[in-house]
């Protein structure tokens, strides 16, 4: 059983920054890619980043140059730095990792107001 848990989301203005935490727990052999996935009411979820074992990043176009993502040194977390944050951005954010299956945190809300 793996447990992700989420944390760092909230209300920020336009242009503001927030760092989202996902900590992964429980029976874990090694993750291979972590990242971050968002999802607005009645719109599908979509990937914003991501981020293997061996450090390559992969972004959705609308926030390169914003976002970053990366992983601590244990492997099993993974943070997303947001800067420049737009109203559009406003999403529940959602923590994911791949082993043999996907794992999936139950979410934070990010509200960025204009």
């Amino acid at each position: 059983q793996v447990q992700l848990v989420e944390s760092g989301g909230g209300l920020v203005q336009a242009g503001g920054s927030l760092r989202l935490s996902c900590a992964a727990s429980g029976t874990i052999f090694s993750i291979n890619t972590m990242g971050w996935y968002r999802q607005v009411s009645g719109k599908q979820r979509e990937l914003v980043a991501n981020i293997t074992i061996g450090g390559i990043t992969n972004y959705v176009d609308s926030v390169k140059g914003r976002f970053t993502i990366s992983r601590g040194n244990a492997k099993n977390t993974v943070y997303l730095q947001m800067n420049s944050l737009k109203p559009e951005d406003t999403a529940v954010y959602y923590c994911n990792a791949k082993m043999t299956f996907d794992y999936w945190g139950k979410g934070t809300l990010v509200t960025v107001s204009s």
